[in-house]
């Protein structure tokens, strides 16, 4: 990933060759030929798909398509449960927006159930629209509701860390405990593990680790290994 050590404010135009195909992330909209930012922050780019985004933290989540995030029933519908996923308004999720989901075959998902889900619609004037199901394979490929474990929200900027795949304190963390992680993009962040006592430990060092170094997440969770 590289990052343009540049800060950017709402209306900056970003100079982008508009005539290859590019992918827009958060905190960018694209306005006749132009590219320009909404949000405040650090434009990143990624060379894999040519995208772009702005690298920011803010305390309220706003909805963008395709992005994971994890979800609480607080509505059973006839056609749709409705979430809370942290933004403005709840969000929709059909009931058959899952794999192998029929008329006939429905999910059946309890109040203050937790489902990890994908914004397959996300419009400034309408609900954000969930889906359970991975677009490109039709499958879950993970989506669905997560049963046991445990749940904390942190901040969107420490989220975003973590999915990705070289962050290091998911790695040292993985050296020493065997878990299972959903992480949303909303600020959610789901941790199971084998015992209550190392889901909790898991889960506090992911949330002391937003403002640590790698050396220094390497330190603490040495420190939490000796000390079990």
């Amino acid at each position: 990933m590289e990052v343009d050590q540049r800060i950017v404010i709402p209306g900056d135009v970003i100079d982008v060759n508009t005539e290859s195909t590019i992918v827009l992330g958060p905190g960018l909209r694209q306005e006749g030929d132009d590219v320009v930012v909404i949000k405040a922050g650090i434009l990143c780019h990624l060379e894999a798909g040519n995208r772009y985004w702005i690298e920011s933290n803010q305390k309220r989540y706003i909805a963008s398509t395709g992005e994971s995030v994890i979800g609480t029933v607080i509505a059973k519908l006839g056609e749709y449960f409705r979430l809370d996923i942290g933004t403005a308004h709840s969000a929709v999720l059909p009931v058959l927006a899952f794999e192998g989901a029929t008329k006939r075959n429905r999910p059946n998902l309890a109040l203050h159930s937790l489902v990890y889900c994908r914004v397959s619609m996300a419009n400034p004037d309408m609900e954000p629209e969930l889906e359970c199901v991975n677009p490109r394979t039709s499958k879950a490929d993970g989506f669905g509701e997560l049963v046991n474990g445990y749940v904390f929200k942190c901040s969107l900027g420490l989220c975003r860390r973590l999915l990705n795949p070289n962050t290091p304190i998911l790695t040292l963390l993985g050296e020493h405990f065997p878990f299972e992680i959903a992480v949303g993009m909303n600020g959610r962040v789901w941790v199971k593990a084998e015992e209550v006592q190392t889901t909790i430990l898991i889960s506090n060092a992911i949330q002391n680790s937003e403002y640590l170094s790698a050396e220094e997440c390497k330190q603490m969770v040495e420190g939490l290994v000796n000390k079990l």
